[in-house]
């Protein structure tokens, strides 16, 4: 290269160098006051968990009840099959045919003799045609008769119903003998 090209040549100023541009610094606002949650949404917060806390107390309240409730109704069932069955043994009772023969003769009616049939062709009667006496020759409640426990309470029963025997056993020697102190051993040597 000349040297005149060098003279010549644009001369290259160095363009000013300047500091990146930082952004500019400004004061950050004071913070915003903190919210605090009011009051009322406290209320109702507070309000929803008694709420909720009640529910569940009248609810256990209730199933308890209904447990009771159902306790007392199970022991009426139970005491109303009890007598529900009583009156069934004495119904059974009732309606034995002793019974009943009892309660025809203490009426006045009595057993019938020999059938007596009418035949309805002719007009005729077949058999004996005579009525019983007046007085039946059954008696339910005679020496052949079978005691009913059914009818007669055990307490309740006549004397006669008992069965005659010779000599009457004493009911002590029929118990065990009495333990006084622990119990019975035999005596070994």
């Amino acid at each position: 290269m000349s040297l005149n090209a060098a003279v010549h040549a644009p001369r290259i100023t160095p363009t000013s160098v300047t500091a990146p541009s930082r952004p500019r610094l400004e004061a950050v606002p004071a913070a915003a006051p903190r919210r605090r949650p009011k009051l009322v949404y406290a209320l109702v917060a507070l309000a929803g968990a008694v709420a909720i806390g009640a529910a569940q107390i009248g609810l256990s309240l209730a199933i308890t009840q209904d447990s009771y409730t159902l306790a007392s109704l199970t022991a009426q069932q139970h005491e109303l099959d009890l007598q529900s069955q009583a009156l069934q043994e004495e119904l059974t009772g009732t309606s034995s045919p002793q019974a009943l023969a009892t309660s025809a003769a203490g009426l006045g009616m009595i057993v019938a003799g020999s059938p007596s049939y009418l035949r309805l062709s002719d007009g005729s009667v077949l058999g004996s045609g005579a009525g019983s006496g007046s007085t039946s020759t059954v008696d339910p409640n005679g020496t052949g008769a079978v005691s009913n426990s059914l009818l007669v309470p055990p307490a309740a029963a006549d004397a006669n119903d008992a069965p005659v025997t010779e000599q009457p056993t004493p009911e002590a020697e029929q118990l065990p003998p009495a333990i006084t102190d622990g119990l019975p051993s035999p005596t070994t040597h």
